[in-house]
């Protein structure tokens, strides 16, 4: 079982932001590579294995396998690099584990895990598609729509758009000037032809439609 214990000896400037976690145990188990993988997915931090829940340190088995083994098994299952660093204090060994966050989302085995305080959330549904968005910095008015195309929409509303875009100034009438996929492209609001939901919710806000998303 996880736990929170706090190094004091840790602490400093650089590392107050930072999380630690320590299994009460000798024995490593791929089940911790979900934490590791919650901690690359939000702030990241350290973990400890070979300490008990408040601090001292009870030595590891075979600690030259695992120094071999962890790093590996973080590479291979979650496609991430790690430092991995043997410790010992008073002639008993401990390794430590220091996860950098990760720009990208993380997955163990196609689940995104993600560590919230002392807490690891296996994140579904919106929670998920929201962390997918942030992470691959997609914004929700960006995301293309698959069942929409542009025939789908009115003639009307694209003409509207023209004449306002014209009058505002903020287009010349070539620039309006063209295909209605045309148009949509130099505005950037097709995505490998597709429509994004921000060319969706423009046109059907000037035909004074309401339009559900998700």
């Amino acid at each position: 079982m996880l736990k929170t214990i706090f190094f004091n000896k840790l602490l400093s400037l650089d590392c107050l932001n930072n999380c630690y976690f320590s299994w009460d145990g000798e024995i490593w188990r791929d089940e911790y590579l979900k934490w590791i993988c919650g901690f690359a997915n939000a702030q990241g931090g350290k973990i400890y294995i070979g300490t008990n829940d408040d601090g001292t340190v009870i030595g590891i088995q075979d600690s030259k396998k695992l120094m071999e083994d962890i790093p590996n098994k973080v590479r291979d299952i979650l496609g991430i690099i790690i430092d991995v660093n043997l410790l010992s204090e008073d002639g008993k060994e401990y390794i430590e584990i220091c996860v950098s966050s990760n720009t990208y989302p993380v997955n163990y085995r196609g689940e995104y895990h993600y560590r919230s305080g002392s807490t690891k959330q296996l994140l579904k549904g919106q929670a998920l598609n929201q962390f997918l968005l942030k992470k691959t910095g997609i914004t929700w008015d960006s995301v293309p729509i698959q069942d929409v195309a542009v025939r789908d929409l009115r003639n009307d509303s694209f003409d509207i758009f023209r004449e306002q875009a014209v009058l505002s100034k903020r287009m010349d009438k070539k620039d309006v000037d063209s295909s209605n996929e045309q148009l949509l492209d130099s505005l950037n609001l097709l995505d490998h032809g597709m429509l994004k939901r921000a060319a969706i919710l423009l046109l059907n806000i000037i035909c004074g439609k309401c339009v559900c998303l998700g």
